[in-house]
């Protein structure tokens, strides 16, 4: 339905002549006919208060389809750091509505999902912001030392706070649940051997038939289960041998990326980021090669480069993803590291 007809159709729900409502909108009751006969459309800046007196939200002044207005939402957050309060309550009231739809349940249960990290992750930002100046007020004081281990992913020292058991536990019962699925297995894998458990990751590695269809990543899960037992010498052989075997492999190279930068071994993790980078074949490309040659540099004190390898992220993310800082929040991202990482350089 055209945007003046749904205006109208409100109108006379709400019982208002076009005079009343044009009161109520501070406008002229000669605009509210040129909105309901299409001669004109209501200035955008109005939408919000036409929402209010009809009681309705902005998406149903459009009368949007289900699948339009999940759109909307995943575009929305996609593109803002955060939401305003109202947005929100609409967001997450349509999305619980949904959930009884059963062609929608899926995707509204991974949209109110997103939609609570996206508050949390807002929430975070500023947790952290005051966790740190706490911090810098008081060094000495543990108060707000353990938000920024849940914010910023910071370190624990204490064994019973940092080990995945109960990540290992949900994804070990997925896995059972789906075992023609990789993916649950595979973040079974991670965790496993975040945590040492080497002798559970190799059985699970042993009994997941999905994966052969993926030898390099049997490779590069047999190195790190190498390297979670402390023996360096055999996950560097087995990394090498895999190298030796697909040079020019993509995923190989970005795994192989992510081992040595895990082993501290910065100059041979960027060497591995570039060409991988480079004979990546799919456009767009993703820019999580450029990031991790950003982190490195960052670690090892060189922040010019780090900031101008945010330079090589934005070009990445403008011209081959056709992204803008009014349509993403990458752009934003990689914009405020890239000045802050300069005024530290």
């Amino acid at each position: 339905m055209e945007l003046g007809k749904k205006i109208k159709q409100l109108r006379f729900k709400a019982g208002l002549t076009q005079e009343q409502l044009a009161e109520k909108l501070h406008i002229g009751a000669q605009s509210v006919s040129k909105w309901e006969t299409g001669v004109a459309m209501p200035d955008i800046t109005t939408l919000p208060l036409l929402a209010e007196i009809f009681g309705v939200t902005i998406d149903d002044l459009f009368d949007l389809t289900a699948d339009q207005r999940l759109n909307r939402i995943e575009n929305r957050m996609d593109a803002e750091e955060e939401l305003p309060q109202d947005v929100f309550w609409e967001y997450e009231e349509f999305l619980k509505g949904q959930l009884d739809v059963p062609e929608n349940k899926q995707r509204a249960t991974n949209l109110i999902a997103y939609l609570y990290w996206h508050k949390s992750n807002s929430y975070g930002a500023k947790a952290t912001r005051y966790a740190k100046e706490g911090i810098k007020l008081a060094p000495n004081v543990k108060e707000c030392q353990w938000i920024l281990s849940k914010t910023e992913g910071a370190a624990i020292w204490d064994w019973n706070m940092a080990n995945h058991t109960r990540a290992i536990d949900f994804y070990r019962e997925l896995a059972d649940n789906n075992p023609d699925d990789l993916l649950p297995s595979a973040y079974l894998l991670d965790n496993l051997i975040a945590d040492h458990r080497t002798d559970e990751a190799e059985e699970v590695l042993r009994r997941l038939p999905r994966l052969k269809e993926k030898p390099v990543l049997i490779e590069v899960y047999r190195a790190h289960i190498a390297l979670a037992r402390f023996d360096a010498v055999t996950a560097d052989r087995i990394m090498e041998d895999l190298l030796e075997k697909n040079p020019e492999d993509a995923i190989c190279l970005f795994e192989a990326a992510q081992y040595y930068a895990k082993k501290a071994d910065y100059d041979k993790a960027i060497a591995l980021y570039e060409k991988e980078f480079a004979v990546d074949p799919r456009r767009p490309r993703f820019q999580d090669a450029l990031m991790g040659i950003a982190d490195i540099y960052q670690i090892q004190g060189k922040y010019r480069e780090a900031a101008e390898t945010y330079d090589r992220i934005l070009d990445l993310l403008e011209n081959e993803w056709g992204l803008t800082e009014e349509t993403d929040t990458d752009v934003t991202t990689a914009k405020a590291e890239k000045a802050r990482l300069l005024a530290k350089a």
